[in-house]
């Protein structure tokens, strides 16, 4: 019998519903003892909370009754422990499901994120998250520890910088396909009925999470615009849509506040859906609090702190959940928390567990889905499938597709490896490209890697640097041997690292922390032990430099050179002055190998790109975006000795591809695409599938195009399709076909627009049908281009279809900073239909009726944050008013300003308030510009704390009157929450 919906209506605070379930209790009590001789007991079997009769809410409020204070405290960490007497089992928040499940074991691997989001299909991204949803069943079958069905996926952080280190885990850098991509898959995961969950997916990560340098005392400033018009409209949707049941706390700061404590998670996240949502924070982040960001004094204030704002499981001390239980009931002692506080939050974490089926006979809906449909025959179908869909195709002069009748060759350091990524899971098999070629051909295929053998002789000693020969590798060492132990293939994956690939065995070699090994089947790990630099010396010598991830780290220090440290001759790290000269033999040329590979056939498909564990991952952002140098000189030593070159850039982000992209007649992208990568590289390039996918973000010519990576302000930097004024390499929704498309008129319909679209080509081709708007004129900067509708659809060659994109006047609104509300204002809008966000095929004048927004009123007191305009991101800074809630504004030069534009000051102001803090210092106010008429000066003593403010004044020149644009100009140091001009 399914169970009635759980109580609806919208809450802000994570206390209502606690209350509500409170009289439920009562009720409970009245309802189980009708037609019984006695109350039911805890060890009941019939109890309340095990009957799917009753509402979610009901049985929630049944089993929160029945648990000890302890017991609802020991539900607050990720490890949840077992409740034998009342027969619960254990519980743990956190199975990584990015693009399949991860980490448990063999499981289907489908592409990353970003190449699933390349599809533009929903109803695809829906098929994936079912079928990751259903193996996350199948392992929960088994239950061992360290398993369970919150899943913390999908990644949701816009895609604003490309050099992000995580780039390959988000959809995309605008928030409209982020939301769609995020709903189908998250729909797909829970099963789409959310009373019945399938499993209870968790967006990543809350929020504005998009730097990994620092990332744990960074803080993203967010003016409200961009706050409300780009990084919640990317969790939002989902939320929304009930397609996740909660957010993940990032490491990061927003505004000088730590995530882990945003009062945004209760405040805005819970008024976005009617049901409850169970929220996280990231590993080890409540740490932080009182660790790298010195936030709180002590645990208690701050594990406090995070369950107030809206927390309610903390992932810290990995299992040990003693320091975080030990912490709450200190807070619950001194007063810091209530016990309806922990009631809050264990209320949101059962109402998950009722809702998973936890309690229900059977497991519920989804109980009996096992093991067997892990790896099942439909999935590897579906990954092949999305591994197609995925690709898009940047160049073709008419090369591809290919004939299946010519001969071909297949090079690159990546035209035989499958690589997997930090959140991949293990992939049953794997086809390479030259695999899945060979495969599609029916015999074998010329192949290369492209990459230099190469040699290291000491040249003090006259010994070679040698490996072990068996499957497990040895300690690298100097012997005078000089045969295949001594030989290395080295792969180049940009700025200057290099990894190094035994030949005796095919291991690549890595540090364990003692001796340098060759045991690796791929670089891999946390730290990524495998890299390593060839630092030439001026005398033609090289010095081999060990750099692991972990040589970054505060920790290490030197030695990182590598050179023999004892009798046997073993290497170890020395520092720079010690380190052994070597010599450098090149025993086969990479280009040369591949060149002979290439020479005299129909076709050479050369496949480069990334090394996921080394160019740029968690922890560690990109700093370059081009494409590695001997990968880009392999590219050009091909394409000179077959013109019929096909390049193949396999990588995780958008690469400044440079002099290439226009050189060889064919390139096409694709993600770290799973299992099914040979083959589904190999149906796209034979035509047996016709590339449709598109590009979810901008690739820019070059990093010059960018800003600090740590700017987060879209729009005064120039950001996004949205607000980027450049020439880009490629535009947002950019993607070839192997046919072409034909779009008729755009015509306004209720509900939105439609147009015809053909198909104009010879083959079968999918076409994603972008809508775009912009708006003319408005009080505020607007983006050039806002994607708000879209639609892929496949057409027969000659087929017409009628495409109808969903477009309301609501869709319009934009953030009024003067009101702090939503608005859509009255003017003109381009709507306008194209293939990417620069080919646009059809447009309309869409004439909207909305308001107009007034001139701004400072007449009362008005926040800081909520300017138009300030003098740039190295002299203002958006912190934290307080340590629970509010942002100010404050200067971090001398004459930094803030901009309050289209003011009415009326007949005239006489004085100027303010709220201050910090540094003592100046409030100016200025009329037209930061240097324009000034008609006041408040002078500010300082304050002993940045959180403590006090009441400045100052009088005003009498001419300050009628409508201008006020600036407040301020000395470095000084804070300002509130302001008002009378």
């Amino acid at each position: 019998m399914q169970g009635t919906k759980g109580t609806k209506g919208k809450k802000g605070k994570k206390g209502t519903r606690t209350r509500r379930r409170t009289t439920l209790v009562v009720a409970l009590a009245l309802i189980a003892g009708l037609g019984a001789t006695a109350p039911v007991h805890a060890d009941d079997p019939a109890y309340p909370f095990r009957d799917p009769a009753l509402t979610v809410d009901a049985r929630v409020a049944d089993l929160l009754s029945r648990l000890t204070l302890d017991e609802k405290i020991s539900l607050l960490h990720q490890y949840e422990p077992a409740i034998p007497r009342l027969g619960i089992q254990s519980f743990r928040t956190g199975t990584e499901a990015l693009h399949g499940v991860a980490w448990l074991g063999r499981a289907t691997v489908f592409p990353q994120a970003i190449g699933l989001a390349s599809t533009w299909d929903p109803a695809l991204m829906e098929r994936v998250g079912s079928a990751v949803g259903d193996e996350a069943r199948g392992f929960q079958q088994q239950r061992p520890a360290g398993w369970g069905l919150n899943l913390w996926a999908p990644v949701v952080n816009l895609l604003r910088d490309p050099r992000w280190g995580r780039n390959e885990e988000g959809y995309s850098e605008d928030p409209y396909l982020t939301g769609s991509i995020s709903t189908a898959y998250g729909t797909g995961l829970t099963g789409g009925d959310p009373d019945h969950l399938k499993t209870a997916p968790t967006l990543k990560h809350f929020l504005a999470n998009n730097n990994e340098y620092q990332r744990d005392t960074t803080s993203s400033e967010l003016r409200p615009r961009v706050l409300k018009e780009y990084d919640e409209q990317a969790f939002k949707p989902a939320i929304a849509a009930d397609a996740a049941t909660g957010v993940m706390s990032s490491y990061n700061l927003v505004n000088g506040r730590p995530n882990t404590a945003s009062p945004l998670l209760d405040d805005t996240v819970r008024t976005w859906t009617s049901r409850d949502l169970l929220n996280v924070t990231d590993a080890f982040a409540p740490g932080n609090l009182t660790g790298s960001q010195q936030y709180f004094a002590t645990q208690a204030e701050a594990d406090a702190a995070a369950l107030t704002a809206g927390i309610d499981s903390f992932t810290d001390n990995d299992t040990d959940s003693a320091p975080t239980t030990n912490a709450i009931k200190s807070a619950l002692s001194t007063g810091l928390l209530k016990e309806s506080d922990v009631d809050a939050a264990a209320g949101h974490i059962l109402d998950i567990r009722v809702r998973l089926g936890e309690f229900d006979p059977g497991g519920g809906r989804y109980g009996a889905i096992d093991a067997s449909v892990i790896d099942s025959p439909a999935h590897r179908e579906l990954a092949r499938e999305a591994a197609a869909e995925s690709a898009v195709l940047l160049k073709n002069d008419g090369t591809l597709p290919l004939r299946k009748s010519a001969s071909a060759a297949v090079v690159g350091p990546l035209a035989d490896t499958v690589y997997t990524d930090w959140y991949s899971g293990t992939p049953p098999y794997t086809v390479t490209p030259k695999q899945g070629i060979a495969a599609k051909l029916g015999t074998p295929v010329a192949s290369s890697e492209g990459v230099d053998r190469i040699a290291l002789k000491d040249t003090a000693t006259g010994k070679y640097v040698t490996a072990g020969t068996d499957e497990t590798g040895a300690p690298l060492k100097e012997t005078a041997d000089s045969g295949t132990s001594a030989q290395f293939d080295v792969f180049d994956w940009g700025s200057g690292v290099v990894t190094l690939r035994s030949a005796a065995n095919g291991k690549y070699v890595g540090y364990n922390w003692s001796n340098f090994v060759n045991d690796q089947a791929q670089p891999n790990g946390w730290f990524v032990q495998q890299q390593f630099k060839l630092e030439r010396q001026d005398d033609g010598t090289y010095l081999l430099r060990y750099a692991g991830y972990e040589t970054g780290e505060s920790w290490w220090s030197n030695p990182v050179y590598l050179g023999p440290t004892d009798a046997a001759g073993t290497l170890g790290l020395v520092t720079k002055d010690a380190a052994a000269r070597y010599t450098k033999d090149v025993v086969r040329s990479g280009i040369d190998d591949a060149v002979a590979a290439v020479r005299g056939k129909d076709t050479a498909v050369v496949v480069v790109g990334s090394m996921p564990a080394i160019n740029g991952r968690e922890a560690h952002d990109r700093t370059d975006l081009g494409l590695a140098p001997a990968q880009e000189a392999l590219v050009k030593a091909v394409r000179a000795a077959n013109p019929r070159t096909v390049v193949v850039v396999e990588n995780s982000y958008p690469t400044t591809l440079g002099a290439l992209q226009q050189q060889v007649p064919a390139l096409l992208w694709t993600s770290h695409a799973g299992q099914e990568t040979g083959n589904a590289l190999a149906d796209l390039l034979y035509g047996d599938a016709n590339p449709a996918g598109r590009l979810t973000q901008t690739w820019y010519e070059s990093a010059a195009d960018l800003p600090s990576i740590l700017d987060y302000d879209i729009i005064k930097s120039g950001r996004t399709y949205q607000y980027f004024k450049g020439r880009a390499l490629y535009p947002f929704g950019y993607g070839l076909s192997y046919t072409t498309f034909r779009y008729g008129a755009l015509k306004q319909v209720p509900g939105g627009y439609e147009l015809n679209v053909t198909n104009t080509g010879s083959r079968t081709g999918a076409e994603v049908v972008q809508l775009y708007v912009h708006q003319r004129t408005s009080r505020d900067t607007q983006p050039l281009k806002q994607l708000k509708s879209f639609d892929r659809v496949t057409l027969r060659p000659g087929e017409t279809r009628t495409v109808r994109l969903k477009l309301r006047a609501s869709d319009l609104a934009h953030w009024d900073v003067t009101r702090s509300r939503w608005v859509v204002e009255t003017g003109t809008y381009d709507v306008l239909a194209g293939s990417s966000s620069t080919d646009i095929r059809a447009r309309a004048a869409w004439q909207v009726k909305g308001e107009t927004i007034p001139p701004r009123n400072l007449s009362t007191p008005t926040r800081a944050e909520n300017f138009d305009d300030y003098s740039d991101h190295s002299t203002i800074s958006l912190v934290d008013e307080s340590k629970a809630s509010g942002t100010a504004v404050s200067a971090t030069a001398d004459g930094a300003w803030l901009k309050f534009a289209d003011t009415q000051l009326g007949s005239g102001v006489s004085r100027f308030t303010a709220r201050l803090a910090g540094s003592p210092g100046t409030a100016e106010i200025r009329l037209g510009s930061p240097t324009g008429r000034l008609i006041g000066t408040a002078d500010f003593s300082g304050t002993s704390s940045p959180y403590d403010y006090t009441t400045v004044s100052a009088a005003l020149a009498g001419a300050a009157k009628g409508r201008t644009d006020v600036y407040l100009v301020l000395s470095q140091g000084v804070r300002v929450s509130t302001f008002s001009l009378r």
